[in-house]
């Protein structure tokens, strides 16, 4: 864990190029110093784990992919590898600009997501999906290869994402409360600097604010203060870990013109003071 906090470095794709696909191995992994230190990405990332084991840590929680499972990354995750033990996998590496708009909403509607492991069937028919992209990822002179890779590695998108909807929305069609609440989310990602109110969210989805919070809860099991807390909450740790800013700029930046207020909710909300956090995740 380093001993000083800096800026949040991004990891970006090369200039144009929209797609990266690789099949990692023990053999590969070395030379990746950069992913062991917290960073975001500039791009989604895709992850089918092979064999052997992935650990990270994602926005301060500890994330091991095992042997046949699928993981989502979305780029505004932070995030490092703490270890790879003899691991095999294959990566998908997509920006926004190469992903079909509907998977694109579908994949932020997820977001976070915990790794999901597959049955054996799913996971063969993934394996085979993923080594055929790579194959046409690597011919660069095939005639029409910029749509070959991007509608394989969509057919690709498309069978993970089938996964990870199958187990959060098991039932049909989703429900009126589904809807609302991925609104609500999706509200609250683009808005949480500025608005802080449960009645300002409903009243941007034209709904009432005890309808938003009964939505919020049939779905998520918790309120849409505390949605809307949690969200605050994680921002503020990654600044206070990852920058030079001081308590109340990143309460600044956070939309609150009273610094003290949130101390006071931060140290409500984690049982320490933005300080001693600061501290104690630099130790």
């Amino acid at each position: 864990m380093p001993k000083h906090h800096q800026p949040i470095p991004v990891i970006g794709l090369p200039p144009d190029i929209g797609i990266m696909l690789f099949k990692i191995t023990a053999s590969s992994l070395r030379g990746l110093e950069d992913v062991q230190q917290s960073h975001r990405d500039s791009w989604h990332l895709l992850t089918l784990q092979m064999k052997g084991t992935t650990t990270m840590e994602v926005d301060f929680q500890k994330i091991v992919i095992k042997p046949s499972s699928v993981f989502y990354m979305h780029p505004n995750q932070v995030h490092r590898v703490i270890s790879f033990k003899e691991a095999v996998f294959y990566s998908l590496i997509i920006d926004h600009k190469s992903l079909k708009p509907e998977y694109l909403k579908l994949l932020e509607d997820l977001t976070p997501v915990q790794p999901l492991k597959l049955n054996k069937e799913t996971f063969t028919i993934l394996s085979e999906i993923a080594a055929v992209c790579i194959k046409l990822y690597e011919r660069k002179d095939a005639k029409l290869y910029a749509s070959l890779l991007k509608d394989s590695c969509h057919t690709y998108i498309a069978a993970i994402l089938s996964q990870y909807l199958a187990q959060a929305n098991p039932t049909d069609a989703p429900s009126r409360f589904d809807i609302i609440s991925k609104s609500f989310k999706s509200a609250l990602e683009e808005h949480f600097t500025t608005i802080k109110s449960p009645k300002e969210y409903a009243q941007k989805l034209n709904i009432s604010a005890p309808y938003l919070n009964e939505c919020v809860r049939h779905t998520t099991g918790r309120s849409v203060s505390y949605q809307i807390q949690q969200r605050i909450i994680l921002e503020a740790a990654r600044l206070l870990y990852h920058s030079n800013k001081s308590v109340k700029e990143i309460a600044y930046a956070l939309g609150f013109d009273d610094h003290s207020y949130f101390t006071r909710l931060f140290t409500k909300v984690t049982g320490m003071t933005p300080l001693e956090f600061r501290s104690k995740n630099l130790e």
